[in-house]
This record gives C-alpha cells, sequence and structure tokens, in this order.
C-alpha cells in the first residue's frame, strides 16, 4: 500500500437553516462587494448578504461555457466585486470556481443539488465544442454551506439523477489505496443507494444524500479521471447531453458489476433514462465521442450505454 494524501482546504457548514451564516462567512473571507450567482433560491440569500451584495448573475450554464463565464468576469469587473457566493447545481459551481480561477476571488458555494463537485479542486470548461478539465488548489471553493432545507422541493426526477451523479463520484474512488478515501467512498455509495431505496422527498432522505454527496465530491477531489468522468465530459461537452441524465445512463455500464444491477434498477425505478439513445445521442456520433475520449473501452462501453444492454 502506497499513497499520498493531501486533505482540501474548504471549510464545511451543514444542516438545516445554516444559510444564514453566509454573510458571517463572507465576511470571514474578507468579502465586502459579493457577486451573488444565483436563480432559484438567490432571493433568500440576497436578503442574508444584505448590503454586502453589489450584483447578481443568472445565466451560469450548464458544462461551464467560456463566452458564459466571461460575461460574468465582465460583470464582476464591473462592480469590483471581491467576493463570489454561488447558489445552485453543478452549472453555478462550475461557474463560481472559473471566476475564482482567473480573479483570486474567494468563493461561497450553497448546493440545491447532489453535485459534489463544490467540494473539489477539478474544473470542467467548454470551448469550441470541446469539454476540457483541470485541477488547481485555487479553484476549490473557500466555503461550503450546505442548507438541506435548500434541497426540499428539488423536483424527484432530478432529485434521481442528480444523486446518481455525486454516486458516480464515490464509485471512482471505491478500492482506493488510501483507506480513509475507500471508507468515505463506500459510505457515500451506501448513503445515496439508502436514501433512494425509499421515499427520496424526505427530510432524513434529502439530508442523507446532501451529505453523501458532500462525501463522494471529496473522493473525487482525490483521484484520478477515469473512463466514467471522461465519457460524461465529452457527452456533455461535445454533444450538448444533459450532465446529471448522462451519469445515470453511463454509470450501471462503468461501475463495479455488484453495484451495477442496484444502480439500474435504483434508476429504473424512478423512471429516469437509462440509455444515451434516449437522451437524444445518435448511434452514428458513439465513434467520433469514443474517439475525443481516447480509451479503449470507451466505444463498447458508450454502445452498450447507447442500448441499454447488459454489460459485456
Amino acid at each position: 500500500m502506497s499513497f499520498t494524501f493531501e486533505p482540501g482546504r474548504t471549510r464545511v457548514v451543514f444542516g438545516r437553516g445554516t444559510a444564514s451564516t453566509v454573510r458571517a462567512e463572507a465576511e470571514r473571507l474578507g468579502a465586502t462587494r459579493v457577486l451573488l450567482i444565483a436563480r432559484h433560491g438567490g432571493d433568500k440569500v440576497a436578503a442574508e448578504l444584505g448590503a454586502l451584495l453589489v450584483t447578481r448573475f443568472t445565466g451560469a450554464a450548464m458544462h461551464t461555457p467560456i463566452e458564459v463565464t466571461e460575461r460574468a468576469l465582465a460583470l464582476l469587473r464591473e462592480h469590483d466585486a471581491n467576493g463570489i457566493v454561488s447558489v445552485g447545481g453543478g452549472s453555478s459551481t462550475g461557474l463560481a470556481k472559473a471566476l475564482a480561477i482567473r480573479t483570486g476571488v474567494p468563493q461561497i458555494i450553497i448546493p440545491t443539488t447532489y453535485a459534489g463537485s463544490e467540494v473539489t479542486q477539478v474544473l470542467g470548461e467548454t470551448a469550441a465544442g470541446l469539454k476540457k478539465t483541470r485541477r488547481d488548489p485555487a479553484i476549490q471553493p473557500d466555503t461550503v454551506i450546505y442548507d438541506v432545507d435548500f434541497t426540499l422541493d428539488l423536483p424527484l426526477d432530478v432529485t434521481v439523477t442528480s444523486a446518481l451523479n455525486s454516486l458516480a463520484h464515490a464509485v471512482a474512488a471505491r478500492g482506493n489505496e488510501n483507506p480513509l478515501i475507500d471508507a468515505i467512498a463506500t459510505r457515500a455509495i451506501e448513503g445515496v443507494l439508502h436514501a433512494l431505496s425509499g421515499n427520496p422527498s424526505t427530510v432524513d432522505a434529502r439530508t442523507e444524500l446532501l451529505s453523501s454527496a458532500w462525501l463522494g465530491g471529496t473522493c473525487l477531489a482525490s483521484v484520478p479521471m477515469r473512463l466514467h468522468h471522461k465519457l460524461a465530459h465529452v457527452l456533455g461537452g461535445t454533444f450538448g447531453l444533459p450532465h446529471a441524465a448522462t451519469h445515470t445512463a453511463l454509470l450501471p455500464h462503468t461501475a463495479p458489476e455488484d453495484l451495477a444491477g442496484r444502480i439500474h434498477d435504483t434508476a429504473s425505478r424512478f423512471g429516469a433514462v437509462t440509455s444515451l439513445r434516449e437522451l437524444g445521442m445518435a448511434e452514428s456520433d458513439l465513434s467520433r465521442a469514443a474517439e475525443i475520449a481516447d480509451h479503449p473501452d470507451a466505444l463498447r462501453t458508450l454502445t452498450n450505454a447507447w442500448r441499454d444492454a447488459p454489460r459485456v
């Protein structure tokens, strides 16, 4: 056994009603002029920020297109913002990260889904139809405020695909040589599947899903990008497939066999799309996607996921 472990720098505030701490967290980071990235839940956070809030951006987009980042960056500079608060899913988080790495401005993330990327130093950005990923400690958010109340009205279909997206992070890390990461990954996997085994709309289930998303994201920060995430980034960045739903369709074909069936059954029970074909992927594009992913198992995996066929 041999490994190197460097814990991330992110401060985590978890619970119900924790969004009320956002102003104190911003002040702790020295932010006096805040750019708020938000759609859903933004009004509540704006009220908490009070006089610290100087402007708001509502145009975050999936897969973090460079042109969207440039518009937000211009707004940040116009208002001389020295702090970023993001409220939302992976799109809002990705934009906050993209701004932070360009400016050095501290960022606070309040997730409303189970994306998990809020605790990683990973950023995927899309330009000219290609999604490229980089890792840098400066990308990792300074504070994440997990407020279970902000997830209670998340629609069921989004809840399921977002939770399975977070599951993909933990699956990628299970079996890691670092015993801590392996233990966290195992806990995250069982947490997601347990929460989805009953009614995921209860407060207890939402709490378990949110804490599992945190654990899964923590795992992702400690492992290299493997086949599953390479494919997900290609399918999203180049072919425009929805991020969480793409993870859901891919995961039964990339997860270890002891998990693949449980994941597929869970997705099917809630009526989630389980094939790339249903997401609008053309069969004729599979070869191109496999070529971009540049992995020996890419075409076979994509073909099985397109057909929703048993893994062979």
